[in-house]
């Protein structure tokens, strides 16, 4: 790590104009600004931030720096075609190279290192989805070198859980420090002349107009990069739904029960239920473990004090203990979390109107760390109108539909995560009325996400 890991940047302190201004200093933020000012270094390119470098999820999050597309290669098919479907999931997989090209040459490399994502099937549904998972990919052409199981030799030589029947394996993931990254590339945007302004809220947000409290930022281009923070803005806040992820680390492990917990390569893992949880063994050997699960609040309301939920804790440090009995003893002192952006039908998206000036990326539903990558090199090829294969992909110029009004909007986004819940307890239970029960929350959770 440089010896000052953290971009402080300054506050805003008084009118400006610049060719783009960039709101959110989190990874969209600050990718799209690092991808511009290499593209054409005159830009006048500004970053405004209402706290600190990373402050949302962009610093508190798994770090699995992912191809993970948030819907499904049959969704981008249905709506653009095969090839597009293709298309899509290739250059997720290149982005993950991408981001890694990036840190093999930048001052930290953030503890990134490329050991894929374990999949584990601990239960016959769990299977029976990867078993759908795999097939899906064969169909649209993604060979071994893309997904394919573990042999059992591999799968015990990794850490096989209790109870683990399969699991598959993909190469394109890698794991990394999340905070150290986004203020990796922070300090390469700086470097290229980008003016980082933190502690500076947006309190207004018009076409080509940012009001703040210490003066007036006008732009030819406006870039909204705020992910779950867009529902704050008057006119977005049924863009997405902030939704809170939450996670708990470990002190760091000895060899002796990293020798027994296994993940000698550091692949990111996680299971197959449908409440969704990831993991990852870290750099400096801790185990930093996250989940869904934490209840969505009314108004899309964020706060710090929900950064933090006691049952949510307890349950992720018991799953946790549940897939490595041999740490039943280890101490789990971290917990953290932070909202993400959802939208309403689970597709991201980036657009550009030239005419407004606005530019808008986001709702990756979890999956920024690389995906935010390519929407930053998307949005620079877009505002500087260069004809490229990335301003074909089918996330570009996306529009999802709005989210309901209240309450509909706490009810159905509550229910769904109680959906998952009792699908994932009927499924471990197993037996034919458990395996009924699932059926029907999951039959319930599809219909609320759209899956």
């Amino acid at each position: 790590m440089p010896a000052e890991p953290r971009v402080a940047g300054t506050p805003l302190d008084g009118d400006r104009q610049v060719d783009v201004a960039i709101v959110g200093a989190g990874f969209t933020g600050l990718w799209t600004a690092l991808a511009l000012a290499e593209r054409e270094p005159t830009l006048r390119i500004a970053v405004l931030e209402r706290h600190e470098v990373g402050f949302g999820a962009s610093g508190r999050n798994g770090g699995w720096c992912s191809a993970l597309l948030a819907t499904s290669l049959d969704t981008y098919a249905a709506a653009h075609g095969r090839d597009a479907a293709i298309a899509a999931q290739r250059a997720m997989h290149e982005t993950v190279t991408e981001v890694g090209r990036f840190l093999a040459g930048a001052d930290d490399d953030a503890g990134w290192h490329r050991g894929g994502t374990i999949t584990y099937a601990r239960t016959p549904a769990q299977r029976a989805r990867l078993e759908a998972e795999l097939a899906t990919a064969r169909r649209y052409g993604f060979g071994e070198d893309d997904l394919r199981w573990l042999s059992d030799a591999e799968l015990d030589a990794a850490g096989r859980p209790p109870r683990t029947e399969a699991a598959l394996f993909t190469p394109h993931c890698a794991a990394v420090h999340p905070l150290r990254l986004v203020h990796t590339i922070a300090r390469a945007a700086v470097a290229r002349g980008v003016a980082l302004h933190t502690n500076t809220a947006v309190v207004e947000l018009a076409p080509r107009r940012l009001v703040t409290p210490a003066g007036v930022v006008t732009a030819d281009m406006t870039v909204l990069a705020t992910e779950a923070y867009t529902a704050m803005f008057d006119g977005h806040r049924r863009a997405v739904a902030p939704v809170y992820s939450l996670m708990v680390g470990s002190v760091p492990l000895t060899a002796a029960q990293w020798a027994q917990v296994g993940l000698h390569d550091r692949p990111t893992f996680h299971d197959a239920r449908r409440t969704i949880v990831y993991g990852q063994r870290t750099a400096d050997g801790r185990i930093a473990f996250g989940g869904r699960g934490a209840p969505y609040h009314f108004r899309s309301r964020i706060d710090p004090a929900f950064d933090r939920h006691e049952a949510v804790r307890r349950r992720l440090v018991a799953t946790v203990r549940e897939l490595f009995p041999a740490l039943a003893d280890v101490e789990l002192p971290f917990h953290w979390g932070s909202p993400l952006g959802v939208p309403r039908d689970w597709r991201w998206g980036v657009r550009v109107d030239h005419r407004a000036g606005l530019a808008v990326a986001g709702g990756y539903v979890g999956d920024g760390v690389s995906t935010t990558n390519l929407a930053g090199r998307t949005l620079a090829n877009l505002i500087l109108g260069h004809d490229t294969d990335l301003v074909r992909l089918p996330w570009v110029g996306h529009r999802s539909r709005l989210w309901e009004p209240e309450p509909l909007r706490w009810l159905g986004i509550n229910l769904a995560r109680i959906a998952a819940a009792r699908a994932d307890r009927a499924e471990v239970r197993g037996g034919r009325l458990a395996r009924l029960e699932a059926a029907g929350w999951s039959h319930v959770l599809d219909a609320l996400t759209g899956h």
